[in-house]
């Protein structure tokens, strides 16, 4: 879907009108839809550090006495997310050969389970025959359809989805019929010039994040103007996710945030996020999701943080009481 382009002569007319309606009269998400008290805090960019599973809580939590590990985006690490009380799970969604929506991270399915072959060169038969890898080297269930997904999610857990590949729309159209639309959050690419994407019609009746910075290697021209561009929705966005920002970029973006009361969100694994907030000797795999990180994402204002750790995380938020009011910028000047 390519994005319209924004008219440059208006955004200083529109951020003028931002910066007037930004304060807590701003209209919260429609009450008449399950799921909208899920995502309330969501919304509340002044509420908190929340916790976002990256492809569910499959690592093993062995403070919340969970010592085993999980198959990733299965429904098993979905009922650990709800148990330890994590905010939000990220899960993958890819659609079949015969176009079904499933949830599987890899294009193929050679790493996770026991089979092989391309998800887009298979039928939804095919697929749910197989079984998702058990860290005993067994297996376990098979792999989820985004439908029982959803399904399984209902009223119990905010769902982001990471959509692989241009299928926004079909997408859109099984969260709408699923019931669960109220506590679903998709994402998707702002480029310079965008015109708000969460007004186009894919997003329409679903909370969307604008992700803004770099991809595949590429810089983003403004990213700040992008911000303040994609905040001006009428279908109002609850945060920006950074992408591979340089220290510069994400100062102009927090700004631009703040000014918009929107979360920033930020991805807490190695080469993610933040520039800056890894350093060669410690980036890399589980040693750069973790404290040193957290702590340097949240004294730099970020409220909302994807981990490959979630029970490790919310344990540290408690230690430092982060959960349910808004921490102090302790990096505003960085």
């Amino acid at each position: 879907m390519r994005p319209a382009r924004f008219p440059f002569r208006r955004l200083a007319a529109f951020a003028a009108m931002l910066a007037a309606c930004a304060g807590p009269a701003l209209a919260e998400p429609s009450a008449d839809r399950p799921g909208t008290d899920l995502r309330g805090r969501l919304y509340d960019w002044a509420d908190g550090v929340l916790v976002v599973a990256h492809r569910a809580c499959h690592a093993a939590a062995p403070s919340r006495g969970m010592t085993g590990s999980l198959p990733e985006n299965s429904l098993a690490a979905l009922d650990r997310c709800v148990a330890l009380g994590v905010d939000m799970v990220e899960i993958d969604v890819r659609r079949t050969a015969d176009g079904a929506l499933v949830v599987m991270h890899d294009a193929t399915v050679d790493r996770t389970t026991n089979g092989r072959g391309r998800v887009s060169q298979m039928s939804l038969r095919r697929f749910k025959m197989l079984r998702l890898g058990a860290v005993d080297g067994g297996l376990a269930e098979a792999p989820p359809t985004l439908e029982e997904y959803l399904a399984r999610a209902r009223g119990r857990i905010l769902v982001n989805l990471d959509v692989k590949e241009p299928i926004a729309e079909q997408v859109a159209q099984v969260v709408l019929a699923s019931g669960a639309a109220g506590q679903v959050l998709v994402k998707a690419r702002a480029e310079a010039d965008a015109a708000p994407m969460a007004d186009l019609p894919a997003y329409s009746g679903l909370a969307f994040m604008p992700m803004v910075g770099a991809a595949d290697g590429r810089g983003v021209r403004d990213p700040a103007g992008i911000t303040t561009r994609q905040a001006l929705a009428e279908n109002r966005i609850p945060a920006i996710e950074l992408c591979d920002l340089r220290r510069s970029e994400f100062r102009a973006v927090r700004a631009a945030a703040r000014l918009a009361r929107v979360r920033l969100w930020s991805n807490a694994l190695a080469a993610k996020g933040v520039k800056g907030v890894w350093t060669r000797a410690w980036a890399g795999g589980a040693a750069a999701d973790g404290r040193r990180t957290w702590a340097r994402l949240i004294d730099d204002g970020v409220t909302v943080i994807q981990t490959n750790r979630p029970a490790a995380l919310l344990d540290y938020l408690d230690a430092r009481a982060l959960r349910g009011r808004a921490p102090p910028v302790v990096n505003a000047a960085l």
